[in-house]
C-alpha cells in the first residue's frame, strides 16, 4: 500500500462499511495500513483491498493504536462507547450514525455545504443523515444566491437505509406474494416497535420511531440537520416515506426563496454548475433522476425544476442519490479528504 494514512473502518461488514473501503479504493485515498474493525461476530472475515487480504478484526479501545483516521458506521451505541477510545488514542473520528450529530460540540459536515466547521473539531466529526446530506447539496447553492425561507420535503427512501436484512425482506417477500405464499414482515418500519408490515407493493409513512410532536426521528433529524449544517434558523417541515426501492432516496422537495422574480431557468443554471450535483433536467426528452440511475454514483441528482403556480418565490424540485453512497460512505471518505486537504490529520 502506499505512503499516507493509518486508516480504520468499524463496521467493515456492514452495508455502508462495504462501501466504504470500496470508495476508499476506488478514490486511491493515501493509506499505509487499513484496519479493519467488526463485530466479535464477523470477525475473523477477510475483505481484499487493493488487491490485497486484510482480516476484520474485533472492535476493542485498543485496535484504534496508531491510527490516524477511523470511519465509524456500526450503530450508534458502538460510536458512543469507542469514537471517545479512538480519539483518545489520537485518531479523527468521522462518525456515520446519530450519536454526534447534534452535539454542539460536534461538527455536522457535509463538504459542498461546510467544509469550513472541520476546523472547530474537538476529534470526532459527525456524518449527517443520508436524506439530509442531498437534500442540503442540492439546497446550498439556492440558499446562497437567494437565501431560503421555507423548506417543505417529503421522502420516498430506498430499504437498504435499514440495512441489509431490510432490503433481503423486500425480495423474500416480492418473490412470496408473486408466488402467492404467505410472508410475515419482520423489520419495518422500525426493528424495535411492535407492528411489523410488508413493504413489498407498499408504502409505509413511518421511519424511524414516532416522538411526541407526531413527527417521527427521521423527520426530526432532517429538520434539526439541515439547520445546524445550513448554520440558518430556516423553518423546515419532512415527511420521510419507506418505498420497496432498494438503493436510492428520492425526495419532493418545495423551497420559498427570498428574492423576487427569480427564475426556474435561473435555479436550472445554479445547479448545473453546482459542486456534488448533476442537473437532469429535461422534460421534452422525459429526462429526470431516478433512483435506479442514481446506484453507485457519488453525485446528487437533480431535476423536475419548476415555479410554483401560486407563489413567485416558492419552487418544487426533485432530489435523488445512493443513500450508501453521497448519503453514508462517500460523504465520510469526502469528510476525511477535506480533512487531509485542509492539513488537520496528525
Amino acid at each position: 500500500m502506499n505512503k499516507g494514512f493509518h486508516v480504520a473502518v468499524v463496521g467493515a461488514t456492514g452495508a455502508v462499511g462495504e462501501q466504504m473501503i470500496k470508495t476508499l479504493e476506488n478514490r486511491d485515498f493515501p493509506i499505509s495500513k487499513l484496519t479493519l474493525l467488526s463485530s466479535k461476530r464477523s470477525a475473523g472475515k477477510k475483505v481484499v483491498f487493493k488487491g490485497e487480504e486484510v482480516t476484520v478484526q474485533e472492535a476493542t479501545p485498543d485496535s484504534f493504536e496508531g491510527v490516524q483516521i477511523a470511519l465509524f458506521s456500526a450503530g450508534g451505541s458502538v460510536s458512543k462507547v469507542l469514537a471517545p477510545e479512538a480519539v483518545k488514542r489520537g485518531a479523527i473520528v468521522v462518525d456515520n450514525t446519530s450519536a454526534f450529530r447534534m452535539d454542539e460540540n460536534t461538527p455536522l459536515v457535509v463538504p459542498e455545504v461546510n467544509e469550513h466547521a472541520l476546523h472547530d473539531h474537538n476529534g470526532i466529526i459527525a456524518n449527517p443523515n443520508c436524506s439530509t446530506i442531498q437534500m442540503v447539496v442540492a439546497l446550498e447553492p439556492i440558499r446562497k444566491a437567494y437565501g431560503l425561507k421555507r423548506i417543505i420535503v417529503s421522502t420516498y427512501q430506498a430499504v437498504s437505509g435499514a440495512g441489509a436484512a431490510a432490503v433481503e425482506e423486500l425480495m423474500n417477500q416480492t418473490k412470496s406474494i408473486l408466488n402467492g405464499e404467505e410472508h410475515t414482515p419482520s423489520i419495518l418500519p422500525v426493528g424495535s416497535d411492535e407492528k411489523k408490515y410488508q413493504i413489498a407493493f407498499n408504502a409505509i409513512p413511518q421511519i424511524d420511531k414516532f416522538q411526541d410532536n407526531g413527527f417521527t426521528f427521521e423527520e426530526m433529524k432532517m429538520i434539526n440537520e439541515t439547520k445546524k449544517i445550513m448554520e440558518a434558523d430556516i423553518p423546515v417541515a419532512a415527511t420521510c416515506v419507506r418505498l420497496p426501492v432498494a438503493t436510492g432516496h428520492s425526495e419532493s422537495v418545495f423551497v420559498e426563496i427570498e428574492k423576487d422574480g427569480v427564475t426556474a431557468t435561473e435555479i436550472q443554471e445554479l445547479l448545473a454548475s453546482a459542486d456534488g450535483v448533476t442537473l437532469q433536467d429535461n422534460i421534452k426528452e422525459q429526462v429526470y433522476p431516478m433512483p435506479a440511475h442514481s446506484v453507485g454514483k457519488n453525485d446528487v441528482f437533480v431535476g423536475r425544476i419548476r415555479k410554483d403556480l401560486t407563489d413567485d418565490k416558492g419552487f418544487h424540485m426533485w432530489v435523488v442519490s445512493d443513500n450508501l453512497l453521497k448519503g453514508a460512505a462517500w460523504n465520510s471518505v469526502q469528510i476525511a479528504e477535506s480533512l487531509v486537504k485542509l492539513g488537520l490529520v496528525k
